[in-house]
């Protein structure tokens, strides 16, 4: 199983915005640049527009960010698209066998070792900032612009 796409669009459209503040940034400009269809943007953008990213004028009126780059981190961004259903990235398969010994005790054993291996990957996000990210974009631009 994979994290939703719905956070490497996010981050795509928010380091969009970051690059092209000067630009007229609507739904339709967006998803050229993601290349998926516009109505799914209009979902991210409503998603990081709720969690206080982005302000998205209606209309044509195109999307800005609401903070500066510095300070919002990957951890804002996952969080915001709700990548992971009720906060758990793992999942269990239901109901393990009661009667063996492994399907007994299969999930209070991995669900320690899994908390720590999320709480890992959320501290990660967390110390990266899209400030960060989109200077490691230009850079990747510019080498390949020459």
């Amino acid at each position: 199983m994979k994290i939703s796409s719905r956070f490497t669009i996010g981050v795509h459209i928010l380091s969009l915005l970051s690059i092209e503040k000067d630009s007229h940034c609507t739904s339709e400009w967006i998803a050229g640049s993601v290349n998926i269809n516009p109505v799914t943007i209009r979902r991210v953008l409503g998603q990081l527009k709720r969690a206080g990213l982005v302000k998205v004028r209606s209309g044509t009126g195109g999307a800005y960010l609401l903070k500066e780059p510095a300070d919002i981190n990957l951890l804002d961004i996952y969080r915001a698209v709700e990548v992971v259903e009720e906060g758990q990235l793992f999942h269990f398969h239901e109901e393990p066998n009661p009667e063996c010994p492994v399907g007994a005790n299969i999930q209070i054993v991995l669900q320690l070792i899994l908390s720590r291996a999320q709480d890992a990957m959320e501290q990660i996000l967390k110390n990266i900032t899209l400030k960060d990210l989109v200077t490691e974009l230009n850079q990747q631009i510019n080498v390949r612009a020459n």
